[in-house]
């Protein structure tokens, strides 16, 4: 079992929550690929819309993937994103800020890029 952090705002993980799945990096499916039933994941929300919401800095949903591939949707006429199936546990937002010290994280390539360089 793996653990992935997806950053997504607010409003895309309420959809997500809502629907039961989950998509990464605009609906493309290479980051969903290597994730594999059972594997545990966790929301942070940088914003509260995207692309102009609030800003938020919180951990927003806690899940696990309960498929065994990606699966392609019709979302409109020319967006057909990639997802996986989550099982959502409750839970409460979290601030990220106050927990900074105390996570260990490995963020690979596909989680974070550091858009300035």
């Amino acid at each position: 079992m793996r653990y992935w952090i997806n950053t997504i705002s607010r409003s895309h993980v309420e959809r997500g929550v809502q629907g039961g799945f989950t998509q990464a990096n605009h609906g493309k499916a290479a980051g969903l690929k290597r994730m594999a039933n059972g594997d545990r994941i966790v929301f942070y929300s940088p914003r509260t819309d995207y692309p102009d919401g609030e800003p938020l800095q919180h951990f927003t949903a806690i899940g696990s993937i309960i498929d065994d591939e990606p699966f392609q949707v019709e979302a409109s006429p020319d967006f057909h994103p990639w997802r996986r199936r989550v099982r959502f546990e409750s839970c409460s937002e979290a601030p990220i800020h106050p927990l900074i010290e105390s996570l260990e994280l490995h963020i690979s390539a596909w989680v974070v890029r550091d858009r300035r360089e």
